[in-house]
This record gives C-alpha cells, sequence and structure tokens, in this order.
C-alpha cells in the first residue's frame, strides 16, 4: 500500500486511464500505453481479463516503459498464480487485494480471477466496507470490479450483475464504479446517486475526478 498525501483538498484534477478486457494481447497495451502517456494520466486503473488466452510476454511493460502508475483487479480469465507474477514482476497493486492510496485519491476493489463468474455476494461487500472505512476520508474514492453491478446498464447483455456491487455503489457513493467483462458494453455509462458508473474494455476511456 502506498501512502497517502495530506488530506487537504485541491483543485488539482486527477485524470486516469480505464481499460480491460485485452486478454493477453500486448499490441493493446501498447496503444493504451501510448494514450495514457499522451493524455498524461496520473493512474491506469485495468478492470481485469488482462491476461489468456493470447500471449503475455512484455504485456503490461509498456506501462512501465511510459513510467505510468498502474493498478488492477483480476478478471475470471486472470489465474491467481499468473496476476501474482505480473503483480510482483512489475510492482503494481492488485486492488482485489489491498485497497490503494495515490494524491488524496482512494482506489479499492474486488477482483474475480480462476474462472469465477460471479461473486460471494456477502465476502464481496464485506471486503469492500473494510476497504472503504480505510479511504473513506480521502477527497476521491473509485471502486473497481471486473463484474459488473447489478441493475446496471451492462445487463443488457443478460448476465446479470452482482448485489452486492450494487449495495456498496449505493451505501458507499464512490466518485466512480469502473467494471468490465461485457466486452459489447465498452462505453457504456449511467449515474447511481453521485457515483459516475464506467463499462471499460480494450480502448480505454479518460476519466477525470
Amino acid at each position: 500500500m502506498t501512502k497517502a498525501t495530506p488530506k487537504s483538498k485541491t483543485n488539482k484534477k486527477f485524470k486516469i486511464l480505464a481499460a480491460g478486457d485485452f486478454h493477453g494481447d500486448s499490441s493493446a497495451t501498447k496503444k493504451l500505453a501510448e494514450k495514457a502517456e499522451k493524455e498524461k494520466v496520473d493512474l491506469v486503473i485495468l478492470t481485469g481479463d488482462i491476461t489468456s488466452p493470447l500471449e503475455t510476454k512484455n504485456l503490461l511493460k509498456p506501462f512501465i516503459d511510459k513510467e505510468k502508475r498502474v493498478v488492477f483487479v483480476p478478471g475470471n480469465w486472470d489465474s491467481t498464480e499468473t496476476i501474482n507474477f505480473l503483480s510482483n514482476l512489475y510492482g503494481i497493486k492488485n486492488v482485489g487485494d489491498h485497497y490503494v492510496k495515490y494524491d488524496n485519491v482512494g482506489i479499492f476493489g474486488v477482483g474475480s480471477p480462476d474462472w469465477q463468474m460471479e461473486l460471494d455476494e456477502k465476502r464481496t461487500y464485506d471486503k469492500l466496507k473494510k476497504d472503504f472505512e480505510k479511504i473513506k476520508d480521502l477527497e476521491k474514492k473509485i471502486m473497481v470490479s471486473h463484474l459488473h453491478a447489478a441493475g446496471t446498464k451492462s445487463e443488457f447483455s443478460g448476465v446479470a450483475g452482482s448485489e452486492a456491487l450494487r449495495k456498496a455503489i449505493e451505501t458507499f457513493q464512490p466518485d466512480v464504479f469502473l467494471s468490465g467483462h461485457i466486452h459489447e458494453g465498452e462505453g457504456l455509462y449511467e449515474k447511481i446517486g453521485k457515483t459516475r458508473v464506467f463499462n471499460v474494455g480494450k480502448k480505454g476511456t479518460i476519466i477525470e475526478l
């Protein structure tokens, strides 16, 4: 976990590039890294399905070469073994395991590695609640999941969303909620209370807080 800067409010915008579902395609990560550099983002957030079934060699290296900070949650295609290897190799944080603080911005979330297509609802909510308590006093909060929340536009796919994620959005009201998984849903946007909800994908979405 990285240390936050002092909690005084500033007018500085915090810009992120959110992306996911590139399934081991290093050509996609090269384009995303170039986009991150061009847009001068403060942080890259990856919403899972980073690896498999395509190549994984040098997969996240383009972000490191561009000196971009990266955090992620694993998706159902990401094995715990592979994702731990990439995390250690590149020094990037798995938000599915630990909340992270950057510049008075808190990032927390839940992963779904090892072929998980559904979340354990109680465990998910309890984990999110515990992590939110650690960052609730920060100026901005971002919640991240590979899978989407119940009652969101991503359910057009016929895939039901997580009730625990929905409850967490409504209860904690993070500034932003990010998910992926539904490839055809990339670009979907809505609001739940004050929370901006984005379905992101391999093209990447620029978001300012």
